[in-house]
């Protein structure tokens, strides 16, 4: 088993800052996400300017452990894609990616092929990745992320993926229900 030091470790900052897990939209499948995303905050009259997305990948965009996208949301997939094209769509994954799961990057690079979108490696797994993530985007001035308040993390766990988004400054869209069912979930995530 495959411990993620890094949720156990902030796990603990919900002690005293339970909103850490908090997403800032809710929606119950991949399919239900607005795009832009930006489309979430219209009617709060909220002013964004999401200008890239990292998504996270089991049970987000795929099954757990698959390297494709679920058969159903293929089409949103491509529009996602499209609406935040090249490097401004990023996948951070504590399973592809994750340095200490995916120690040669293989499952990364079969992501990669299959979605054609960029697999961050990453050596602090969720919700520490923060800096990785902000080091690629200013790596690759292209996506015009200067500001961690232009990223929008997607995903279905709050203790890993929101924590993320709220410990970097960025925006949270939880993916409530996923590919599997709320009911059929751990409590405890193992990625």
């Amino acid at each position: 088993m495959n411990l993620n030091l890094s949720a156990s470790l902030n796990v603990t900052r919900l002690l005293f800052k339970p909103n850490l897990c908090l997403p800032h939209h809710t929606v119950s499948n991949f399919n239900d996400l607005p795009i832009p995303l930006d489309k979430a905050f219209e009617k709060s009259g909220r002013a964004t300017n999401i200008k890239a997305v990292v998504l996270d990948k089991d049970d987000c965009f795929a099954y757990p452990d698959a390297k494709e996208v679920y058969e159903p949301y293929k089409k949103h997939f491509e529009r996602l894609r499209a609406a935040y094209p090249g490097r401004k769509l990023l996948v951070v994954s504590n399973t592809s990616g994750a340095t200490t799961w995916d120690k040669d990057l293989k499952q990364a690079a079969e992501v990669e092929k299959s979605t054609g979108v960029h697999v961050l490696p990453h050596s602090v797994k969720k919700p520490g990745c923060g800096p990785e993530i902000m080091a690629y985007f200013k790596q690759h001035p292209e996506t015009e992320v200067i500001d961690p308040s232009q990223i929008a993390v997607v995903g279905d766990r709050l203790t890993t993926d929101m924590m993320l988004a709220n410990l970097m400054g960025a925006y949270g869209f939880w993916i409530r229900d996923g590919v599997v069912p709320m009911s059929q979930k751990s409590i405890v995530s193992r990625h």
